[in-house]
């Protein structure tokens, strides 16, 4: 009677050990019809304290950040310019590993309805996830931001873009 009870205990554990690790699941690579993400962007002044940056997990090295986005979007994929000075590039559907430095992590981007979403999973098991969405009939940029560790929100953030152009 016992040994049916630790069998059953143990595999308990195990599935319990293995629910600890996350995947990052796959996004759609298909872009919305008439969807397009394209323009000069001005972060609003509502946001201006948005831009701050704290380093609590690795995660944080692969969020970026500025006042002014210049965003191209072509058939294939997304090329985000922060403040002129960093380009970061997305491809539709991705799944690949990505590098800052040492530190490596997974990505995963694509889109989800009408905004395009990125989850960076880093191996401390910070995940950082974006997401970029047009708003007052494209005049307004929405970004929000948020890093999860440990199951913990250790920032959440949305940042509001105005179209310059």
């Amino acid at each position: 009677m016992l040994r049916p009870l630790i069998a059953a205990f143990s595999f308990l554990l195990v599935i319990a050990s293995c629910a600890g690790t996350e995947i990052l699941l796959p996004k759609p690579a298909e872009v919305p019809a008439g969807m397009d993400l394209s323009g000069l962007w001005q972060l609003h002044d509502d946001s201006k304290d948005s831009v701050k940056r704290t380093s609590a997990t690795l995660a944080h090295v692969f969020l970026e950040t500025g006042k002014s986005l210049k965003i191209t979007q072509t058939a294939d994929g997304l090329f985000i310019s922060f403040d002129r000075a960093i380009v970061e590039e997305y491809r539709f559907g991705e799944h690949r590993e990505v590098t800052v430095g040492p530190v490596a992590a997974d990505r995963v981007s694509g889109w989800e309805g009408s905004s395009y979403a990125i989850e960076t999973l880093t191996t401390d098991g910070a995940k950082l996830a974006e997401s970029y969405r047009l708003e007052n009939d494209g005049q307004r940029l929405s970004r929000s931001i948020s890093i999860t560790y440990e199951n913990k929100i250790q920032l959440s953030v949305e940042q509001l873009f105005d179209r310059r152009d």
